[in-house]
């Protein structure tokens, strides 16, 4: 099954009714996605009448932890529904679940157990990103880089009562610093070529960050540079384009010259007494070492004079 692509998706805005984000506290906007069944009715919904969201950024794929969800399925059922809007158009959006829906259809089941609540867009996007970032056992780069994108953009759109700001209450949900949620952020402006390459582990986070101010076509010069030369920008060369590109200098020349350049090879042998370290006692050292080469060779030094 292919990937549900969502990087960035444009989503519809529709007005915010009274009791929604825009007066909500971000507990209760976060505890509008948990499942209740003590107050709620639990619905059987057939499958295809559940469809994934638009701006859903999280890939489902038929992988091992996807084998071991629809082995669960088969013999458990769905453990824990999903939670689902309905559509304009007909038919359920689903929110939290897709991959248990995905089991299912590997499962050959006909129905999914559901929750239907009404949700506003931001709310849903709230909701979708929460449950993912909290419940998948493995998230892309690039998938987090969107799903932060679009909790940032939610909470921004409404506000929330009180004073706390959107990065506020994003590190309270995510665990992280304000400036790696704004880094991890910054991924979304990288074009495919260089995300799956962040997800691949063929480009690293920090130069990868530090790439995302490039311009789309130098960002596109920089991934034939690398499939060219078979290289991968190291930070300290992604810096210098970065700082180049702010300046107005960068050309295209130039980040094919860099990425070109050789890197000086790894010291294979260490220098100086370090080389004699495999011929004394693990506790001797610096020091000592020095001492006993230096009386050696004066030894040596002797002798040899004496000759």
């Amino acid at each position: 099954m292919p990937r549900l692509q969502g990087r960035c998706l444009p989503m519809s805005r529709k007005p915010i009714t009274v009791g929604s984000l825009a007066l909500a506290g971000y507990d209760d906007i976060f505890n509008a996605g948990r499942v209740n069944n003590g107050s709620e009715t639990v619905e059987e919904i057939p499958l295809a009448e559940l469809f994934p969201p638009e701006f859903h950024p999280f890939q489902v794929n038929d992988d091992e932890a996807m084998t071991r969800l629809t082995d669960s399925v088969k013999q458990y059922g769905v453990r824990e529904p999903g939670l689902v809007r309905p559509r304009a158009e007909g038919g359920y959006e689903l929110l939290c679940g897709n991959r248990r829906k995905r089991a299912c259809e590997r499962a050959e089941l006909a129905t999914m157990p559901v929750i239907i609540r009404e949700l506003s867009d931001d709310l849903a996007v709230l909701v979708m990103v929460d449950s993912n970032l909290e419940q998948r056992e493995k998230i892309l780069l690039s998938e987090k880089a969107a799903a932060y994108k679009m909790m940032m953009e939610a909470l921004n759109h409404n506000g929330v009562k009180g004073e706390s700001h959107s990065y506020e209450i994003m590190m309270e949900r995510t665990g992280e610093s304000k400036n790696q949620i704004f880094r991890v952020i910054r991924l979304t402006d990288l074009i495919l070529t260089l995300a799956d390459k962040v997800d691949a582990r063929q480009l690293a986070f920090n130069p990868a960050v530090e790439l995302s101010y490039l311009t789309p076509k130098e960002q596109t010069a920089v991934a034939e540079a690398m499939a060219a030369h078979e290289v991968k920008p190291s930070l300290s060369q992604a810096v210098r384009l970065k700082k180049l590109n702010q300046s107005g200098k960068l050309t295209l020349e130039m980040i094919d010259k860099m990425l070109s350049e050789e890197k000086k090879p790894p010291q294979s042998e260490p220098k100086g007494s370090a080389r004699f370290r495999k011929y004394f006692p693990p506790d001797y050292s610096q020091k000592q070492m020095d001492a006993v080469i230096k009386e050696l060779l004066t030894d040596w030094q002797k002798v040899r004079t004496a000759v």
